[in-house]
């Protein structure tokens, strides 16, 4: 039998159910999912120096535990001595196994070594039933090693799940155990 994480089986035996209890779904195939995790760094002083889009390249695989890929600029800025085609980020996207590993990391070891934390804001949907979380420092992640770190840099945490509002989104991610600030249950 092949190895399937906690958070999935969680899913299936739990939430599903109390989801569709408490938003009272016609049919279980209603019931929402979280589709895939997007996690994006971008490096603005990549214009100068190139190795930092590497080391973002390598920190973000570390983290995710998938090859991240560059993102390369589509318009050449001069201003910011931009050129297009030069790599300035770096992108992974997590879907199934990766994705509920990943969630589950972040939840019950990287987000509780965050600094003063009081748990993530709750507003930060986007009215589809899609969430983003900003993380300022990258070192709240165990797989980076501290010595290795040149620069701390942030990244962006993007969860799209197929809820169609905010409200199921948000009762799919707090029973996926993320801590939001105002929870009232």
């Amino acid at each position: 039998m092949s190895y399937i994480p906690r958070l999935k089986t969680k899913y299936r035996e739990e939430i599903i159910s109390t989801l569709n209890e408490q938003f009272g779904y016609k049919s279980i195939m209603q019931v929402p999912k979280l589709e895939k995790i997007c996690i994006n760094q971008g490096v603005g002083d990549a214009t100068q120096d190139k190795k930092l889009v590497d080391n973002a390249l390598e920190e973000i695989t570390k983290i995710a535990g998938q090859k991240a890929v560059p993102v390369k600029a589509r318009k050449s800025v001069s201003n910011f001595k931009l050129r297009e085609g030069m790599p300035i980020a770096a992108r992974v996207t997590l879907r199934d196994e990766q994705m509920y590993e990943f969630l589950d990391r972040l939840v019950s070891v990287a987000l509780p070594r965050v600094r003063d934390f009081r748990g993530i804001n709750d507003k930060s949907f986007d009215g589809r039933g899609n969430y983003s979380l900003g993380i300022k420092e990258q070192i709240i992640f165990p797989e980076i090693v501290l010595d290795r770190v040149n620069k701390i840099t942030g990244m962006d945490i993007n969860f799209v799940t197929s809820a169609n509002t905010d409200a199921e989104a948000l009762a799919l991610l707090k029973a996926l155990g993320m801590p939001f600030k105002n929870q009232n249950n």
